[in-house]
């Protein structure tokens, strides 16, 4: 399928475009299924998008009560850790919300990663059979890796397991990570893929101009949701 791209000034109105667009979701996902489960993304980029989540006129809209929370991937370290990408999602957009602890779904970083891996899909197929996760968020990396998927990665060519531990690259600060593979992400109704800055400009580009011509250098253009795939970039990032 073909990605949708949404070019938005800067990060500020991005994070408002994206806001809106998982509200809309949620509550048309529970007003058709019943519930909504959504699978969060690390990095500096969706910060503000769960600010305004949890805010305002957005937080008073959302169906909080009928949404589990998930993470499409996270650093093997302890929950309360700068690098978790658990406490950065807690600290931005769940805690000011008071989601209920029984809605959170993290991995466990701090277990071994194999071990966190399998429990975490364990969870997932558990709690979603079919893994049809209603919203993905996603970034973007420099070198076209999402989730934990980096470029060169056995873990992208996956076929069975919806969950992997994985080691990233030297230059990362935390190399062992847990991530979604494709059959999992694949799966979603509607994937959002955030990318914001000019350094994220070729990957956008190059994801524009053919997804099939990038997928071999960068694993984010290999993404191909049951669903709908959407880009917000900047204008920094779309070039």
């Amino acid at each position: 399928m073909s990605a949708t791209f949404v070019i938005c000034d800067n990060l500020e109105a991005l994070s408002r475009e994206v806001a809106g667009r998982i509200v809309a979701t949620a509550r048309a996902a529970v007003e058709q299924r019943g519930r909504c489960a959504i699978a969060l993304s690390g990095g500096t980029t969706p910060r503000r998008t769960y600010q305004m989540l949890a805010a305002g006129k957005l937080k008073a809209a959302f169906p909080w009560r009928d949404v589990s929370w998930w993470w499409s991937d996270e650093r093997c370290v302890p929950p309360d850790h700068l690098e978790s990408n658990y406490r950065r999602a807690l600290e931005a957009l769940l805690a000011p919300a008071r989601v209920a602890p029984e809605q959170i779904h993290r991995i466990e970083g701090e277990r071994p990663p194999e071990e966190a891996a399998r429990a975490y899909e364990a969870a997932l197929r558990r709690e979603i059979p079919d893994g049809a996760l209603d919203i993905v968020l996603l970034g973007a990396g420099t070198d076209g890796h999402t989730a934990s998927l980096f470029p060169g990665s056995p873990a992208l060519d996956e076929r069975e397991r919806w969950v992997r531990a994985v080691v990233a690259e030297d230059a990362l600060a935390v190399r062992e990570r847990v991530t979604f593979t494709f059959p999992l992400l694949d799966r979603a109704r509607d994937v959002l893929v955030l990318a914001a800055g000019a350094a994220k400009c070729p990957v956008v580009m190059a994801v524009r101009e053919s997804a099939a011509f990038a997928a071999p250098r960068y694993p984010v253009a290999r993404l191909a949701p049951a669903g709908h795939l959407t880009w917000y970039v900047d204008r920094a990032a779309a070039g």
